[in-house]
């Protein structure tokens, strides 16, 4: 080991874990050996009392999940900002975030409407005081009416609320224009990341000679791969087509799965629409592609819809995988589905309630028993979050007396949303060795950067990839926190970054102006010239 190696591998033995986390996600090539340095000398330091639980005896699986969302850098602009609140100086006054799309914490103001039925919902005390309208008093009351004893401080059935679960299965008729949902194929879930979760759950067989495979996009939400991981299941990329405004390309199903076959059991597909992290919702013929190609190969479909009221482009709408399927009828019509939604996207921003839902078609009644003995064990989703989702299900009608202002506030997140993404296009388009396709829905960017060669050496000198040491230096500079494109995944010899489209118009704005900047001074400074 070289003497700069062992005075790096010694400093962490002593590190603040949130620092060590940082920085081993960061250094690939030291990484390994700083775990198996600081196994030895954890175990020194406390033989006279040794742990049962130690990297050596961790779950295996927990080791190797990563959700680059909330990684290394993240964790880095946390330290920039209180090091600035302390009179650190700084080339810049505050950080930027654009790594999470958490809607209110960039300043989108929560809706009226929502935010009083789940008030009157926590304390129905309220509700003598006059000063809540009619029919959000109404609405609470409808929701304590199917509480244990009229609180949302009790336990809900596990599936979730019977009155909220109604009125998501109304939601969904009217979305695909009368095909009946029903109340019993829905469960309400902290958020969708939990649904999602219970069905790959579900999926998982015993582990044997092949893991279980499903399919997911690539670039990904890290959710996916971060929990097929944890589950010890096998991840199948497909890559989106970025030539085509990442589309889905069957043929590039086909490889994908049929190069799978040796390695694992795929038997499910995950679809992102509208997509995370690259913007786009997909043409109902794609759609109708996927269907025949799930069925053909025999795939259960997990359609990730939490951004289907996100749709900005003028050629694009958003058609549910359900649908779409019902419509084709046949064979199709038979595909098992489990589709998600949010509280947490859309125009509501609500992320901290956790409020979603998962609705299941075509399962068979025996495993729709065994979902129902599994989610049973985690007792119920959160009750104020199935609130927000019921407001969501169920938000005012014309004529009644919150619909104008309702209205009004969902029109402005939407055509404040539609501004931010054409904005954010036109910028990084105007940038050179930078190119990003039409944000037509959901709430990121995702552009390409064309990196110079003595950037890349440099970062594979620090064992880092390319597209983190870009983002690393743009936070260090810059103070405008991004998601490397690596932490999505991205075909090799490609780098990307996801930035959301959610700050204000004038921090987008002073955010793409910082952006411009930097990105000029890094081209120059690792120009190959």
């Amino acid at each position: 080991m070289n003497p700069s190696g062992g005075r790096l591998i010694g400093s962490y033995l002593t590190m603040n874990p949130a620092r060590m986390s940082r920085d081993l996600f960061s250094n690939g090539i030291i990484a390994r050996r700083v775990i198996s340095t600081c196994q030895t000398h954890r175990s020194k330091s406390y033989s006279g009392h040794p742990k049962v639980l130690t990297l050596d005896t961790l779950n295996p699986c927990i080791k190797t999940m990563e959700y680059s969302v909330r990684g290394p850098i993240v964790i880095k602009a946390t330290e920039i900002e209180k090091e600035i609140k302390k009179g650190l100086k700084k080339p810049f006054t505050d950080v930027i975030r654009a790594n999470i799309g958490d809607c209110h914490a960039m300043g989108q103001k929560p809706l009226t409407f929502l935010r009083q039925v789940v008030a009157l919902c926590t304390y129905p005390p309220l509700m003598d005081t006059k000063q809540f309208p009619a029919d959000a008093v109404e609405k609470a009351q409808r929701i304590l009416s199917g509480c244990g004893g009229g609180s949302i401080g009790a336990y809900s059935e596990s599936p979730g609320v019977e009155v909220i679960r109604q009125d998501v299965a109304a939601y969904i008729t009217k979305r695909d224009g009368g095909i009946s949902a029903s109340l019993d194929n829905i469960m309400l879930t902290t958020g969708a990341s939990d649904g999602i979760k219970s069905m790959l759950k579900l999926l998982k067989q015993a582990d044997g000679a092949k893991k279980t495979g499903v399919m997911i996009p690539i670039p990904q939400y890290p959710l996916y791969s971060a929990t097929l991981s944890e589950y010890n299941m096998h991840q199948i990329g497909y890559y989106l087509d970025e030539d085509t405004n990442w589309s889905l390309d069957i043929k590039e199903l086909k490889r994908a799965v049929e190069e799978a076959r040796q390695y694992c059991n795929p038997r499910a597909i995950c679809v992102i629409n509208p997509g995370n992290p690259t913007g786009q919702v997909l043409t109902r013929e794609n759609i109708e592609s996927v269907i025949k190609f799930a069925s053909q190969e025999k795939l259960i479909i997990l359609s990730d819809e939490v951004y289907q009221d996100n749709v900005y482009a003028a050629d694009r709408q958003f058609h549910s995988f359900k649908k779409v399927m019902t419509e084709l009828g046949g064979e199709y019509a038979q595909n098992e589905l489990a589709s998600f939604h949010s509280t947490s996207k859309g125009y509501m921003g609500e992320c901290g309630y956790r409020g979603g839902y998962c609705e299941y078609v075509n399962f068979d009644p025996s495993v729709v028993a065994m979902l129902a003995k599994s989610i049973s064990a985690k007792l119920c989703p959160s009750v104020s979050g199935q609130v927000a989702m019921a407001v969501v299900a169920a938000p005012p009608q014309p004529g009644d007396p919150s619909f104008e202002l309702f209205n009004q506030e969902k029109t402005v997140v939407l055509d404040a949303l539609k501004l931010k993404a054409e904005m954010a296009v036109e910028s990084l388009n105007s940038l050179p060795q930078m190119k990003c396709n039409t944000v037509q829905g959901a709430m990121y960017a995702f552009p390409q950067i064309y990196l110079p060669e003595k950037a890349i050496a440099k970062a594979k000198s620090e064992g880092k990839s390319a597209d983190f040491f870009y983002a690393y230096e743009l936070l260090e500079e810059k103070g405008l926190c991004v998601v490397p494109g690596s932490g999505f995944g991205q075909r090799e010899g490609t780098y990307h970054f996801r930035m959301t489209i959610l700050p204000p118009p004038e921090r987008l704005e002073e955010f793409l102006k910082r952006l411009k900047d930097f990105h000029l001074g890094f081209l120059k400074r690792y120009s190959d010239s």
